[in-house]
């Protein structure tokens, strides 16, 4: 079994060969000083031509025109393209030419990196350019880039825009769609802008436990592991709620931390297994004074990307200047639905859900099955920022009780086009309380609700020694990303997203041919499934072939149209 190189593969590595025989190094270990880059030469060069006398640079090559003598090349760095000018004998003064004649004619490709050192000067076309007079080649690129052809207009055609291969090549994508940098630069701004905010109001910013021996903070499913030398099962975070109120436990009047949360859930539009969340505790405060803080800190984040409050998201125009709408989780599901389900009992809740068409089953209690109401039938309505209040009690059971409303926590979520950015509370601080609580949620988990939170015992603990009155918040950075800069997938604003195991085609021999001959076309089976049924194929041969073929364990053999993939573990 072999797995060939393509043609431009081959002749690139015997250019790499032809490099190192010409005693050029395609890797050199040396630093290379930079002092200009592209996006600064072409806005600023016809301000100061004087101050671009002697430049170096370096960045891949992304084009090329030769031309006998002379040549012309696309160079793009970090910041953008930028055309680059060669000629032979400035570049070569001595009568060796090696370097224009068959380094750079026939050596070099689209995709590698150099760096050249000239001046900045303005071609007859008008065209800001750099005049090179020395050129190193940084690294040989032994792959070929995807060509992304544009038009005269700039509109690109013929383009790496497969979104699996995308994803799953985001070094490739972003290099040949540097425009989609664009949106990670403004999840930095995301980021900075609120930390600078919360910052500047003198909260702190904390690390706290990946690993938890306890999952709680959330309803959510979560991946578990085993530490050996301790021998005992831990459990990758699904929130870190409750090591920063043991924070504010210990005496700090504000704390919040960036963090990635790991959920063993689906995957779809909105929601990736891995996900980065922004979690803040004030003391002395509560949700309502939580509405107005989220209001002002979103705000800005919106001016600093856009230099508006108003952000185009899907055709609307999103206003993040407050105040918000706020409606009550009752209110909104009557509001949508006509339907008043405050005094409703389990049994009526269920029987409301079937009623309109709502999937639910005997794990759900009162609290899952309003959730699932809300849902269906509200959640898509709630384009503008709205605050959503006043959940039941037995939704949020890190809340604190409603001061005056019977039966509900002091809650908010905040919904933008009709997705959940952010959850906040009062938080719960009489101990007592919280421990029933956690019972209450021992009882679903009895009941099959795979989702509920375990007992915290030192929590419990904690807030036993007093947590002053608290007002916590999270929200989903991703998706506050994602409306930021009008992205409809989750996919779009996370560098390596989350992706199925890839399958690499392969070429079988006859011998390997008989192997699959086993397996139905279409059909994916086990291959230890396929091993059982031919005794005489050795599984040492059978292992040591694939894995000295591609280095990792074959889970599945699949039959397509287009010829038979292996999938790795």
């Amino acid at each position: 079994m072999s797995i060939g190189l393509s043609e431009q593969e081959i002749l690139r590595r015997d250019s790499l060969k032809q490099l190192r025989e010409l005693g050029i190094n395609p890797y050199p270990a040396e630093a290379y000083e930079i002092n200009a880059n592209a996006a600064d030469i072409l806005a600023n060069y016809e301000k100061d031509k004087t101050a671009y006398k002697t430049i170096s640079i370096a960045g891949r090559i992304m084009g090329r025109n030769i031309m006998g003598a002379a040549s012309f090349a696309e160079l793009q760095d970090a910041t953008g393209r930028i055309q680059i000018y060669l000629k032979r004998d400035e570049l070569c003064p001595t009568d060796d030419k090696t370097l224009y004649n068959t380094v750079f004619k026939k050596l070099l490709d689209i995709g590698d990196f150099i760096g050249v050192e000239g001046y900045v000067f303005t071609t007859q076309t008008g065209e800001i350019s750099i005049h090179v007079n020395k050129l190193t080649v940084l690294s040989k690129s032994l792959r070929p880039l995807p060509i992304v052809k544009r038009d005269d207009e700039g509109n690109v055609f013929d383009g790496f825009t497969n979104p699996e291969l995308r994803y799953r090549m985001r070094y490739v994508d972003l290099t040949v769609n540097p425009d989609y940098k664009q949106i990670f630069i403004n999840r930095s701004k995301v980021i900075n802008t609120m930390r600078n905010y919360f910052d500047s109001q003198g909260w702190m910013e904390v690390e706290t436990p990946i690993l938890q021996a306890v999952h709680g903070g959330a309803a959510a499913r979560p991946f578990a592991t085993h530490h050996n030398t301790l021998d005992m099962p831990l459990f990758l975070r699904i929130a870190n709620e409750l090591y920063l109120k043991r924070l504010i436990v210990a005496g700090f009047d504000g704390v919040y931390e960036f963090g990635k949360m790991f959920r063993n859930e689906g995957m779809d539009r909105t929601h990736n297994p891995e996900f980065t969340s922004m979690e803040i505790y004030v003391a002395y405060k509560d949700y309502v004074w939580m509405m107005d803080m989220v209001e002002e800190c979103l705000e800005k984040i919106a001016v600093a990307i856009h230099g508006s409050p108003v952000v185009k998201v899907g055709g609307h125009e999103i206003d993040f200047a407050g105040p918000y709408e706020k409606l009550t989780m009752y209110e909104s599901i009557h509001k949508y639905t006509g339907i008043d389900v405050s005094e409703m009992s389990e049994e009526q809740l269920a029987q409301t859900c079937k009623d309109q068409g709502i999937e639910i089953d005997d794990s759900m209690g009162r609290g899952k099955l309003v959730d699932e109401l809300f849902s269906e039938k509200v959640e898509a309505n709630l384009i503008q920022p709205t605050y959503i209040t006043d959940y039941p009690i037995e939704m949020t059971p890190l809340a604190k009780k409603h001061r005056s409303k019977e039966g509900l926590v002091e809650r908010f979520e905040l919904f933008v086009m009709g997705k959940e950015i952010g959850n906040a509370y009062s938080e719960l601080n009489d101990p007592i309380d919280q421990k029933e609580r956690f019972e209450d949620q021992l009882k679903l988990a009895a009941r099959g609700d795979d989702e509920a939170m375990a007992m915290d015992d030192d929590f419990v603990r904690a807030l036993e020694y007093g947590m002053p009155p608290t007002s916590g918040l999270g929200i989903g950075i991703d998706r506050l990303v994602m409306l930021m800069t009008d992205q409809s997938t989750i996919q779009e604003v996370l560098f390596f997203p989350q992706m199925r195991p890839e399958k690499k085609k392969v070429e079988l021999s006859a011998e390997e041919a008989e192997l699959y001959a086993l397996v139905k076309e279409g059909e994916e089976q086990l291959l230890s499934d396929v091993k059982a049924q031919l005794p005489d194929w050795s599984n040492k041969k059978w292992d040591t072939t694939l894995k000295g073929l591609t280095g990792k364990n074959i889970l599945k053999v699949n039959k397509t149209d287009d010829g038979l993939f292996l999938t790795y573990k």
